[in-house]
């Protein structure tokens, strides 16, 4: 861990705790936030996690920059990540399919693999969530296979199905809505994962745990999937 503290706006810090984003930096960044949510209070207004940072947003009108450094070296002087903490576990069920999953076909080219090995590989992993953006409930995860990473689509689609899973370089996920998108879609989860009577609106969370579990056509549609197949692009 190397702890540094730069300056986003006047009222935000970043924490920067790792320079690469590995898996064994998620028990750091949870012992991280907790101690600082623990010692900005209610001065807190809020708290982004991601893959080797917390950006710290805190009431201006109640702390100066340079006691909201104060509180956040204090905060993390010693830290040691605690082994008992953790998320939530989620088991996703996916309907991997090239009607949903267009870009199967072309992980199985790029890796030398047949497509139900891309399947197999992908998921028999568990993944960590590292952080949550671009769309309400988007949860980046990782890491995946080595042979499966592959970049983002050169054009985005102008529109992916909720539920869509992906993958972009070693980072997996699914689109909690329907919205643009440009990652490499492999199939599509029945599963809610923006609801906005759940508390805390998404269903994963920095720190949770996934698997993504395969299913057939007709085990998708009774868990409530939309197989309306995915338009591409003529």
């Amino acid at each position: 861990m190397n702890l540094r503290v730069e300056v986003v706006a006047i009222d935000c810090l970043m924490v920067r705790l790792f320079d690469a984003i590995a898996e064994a930096n998620m028990p750091w960044m949870l012992a991280a936030s907790e101690r600082l949510r623990t010692a900005f209070g209610a001065r807190l207004i809020d708290l982004v996690p991601s893959y080797t940072t917390l950006m710290v947003h805190y009431d201006l009108q109640v702390l100066s920059p340079a006691q909201a450094r104060e509180l956040i070296d204090t905060a993390l002087g010693g830290l040691t990540p605690d082994s008992r903490s953790g998320g939530q576990r989620h088991v996703l069920p996916v309907w991997y399919d090239l009607s949903v999953g267009p870009e199967l076909s072309l992980l199985a080219q790029r890796s030398g693999l047949s497509v139900s090995e891309v399947i197999r590989r992908h998921s028999e992993r568990e993944y960590q969530v590292f952080a949550l953006g671009f769309a309400p409930g988007f949860a980046f995860m990782g890491l995946v296979d080595e042979a499966l990473a592959a970049p983002r689509l050169d054009t985005p689609r102008k529109r992916v199905a909720a539920g869509s899973v992906g993958i972009a370089e070693r980072q997996t996920a699914a689109y909690p809505v329907v919205s643009p998108g440009g990652w490499n879609l492999i199939g599509r989860t029945p599963s809610r994962l923006f609801d906005r009577e759940r508390d805390g609106y998404s269903l994963m969370q920095p720190g949770d745990s996934v698997c993504f579990a395969a299913v057939d056509r007709a085990e998708f549609i009774r868990l409530g999937g939309d197989d309306t197949p995915l338009e591409v692009p003529a």
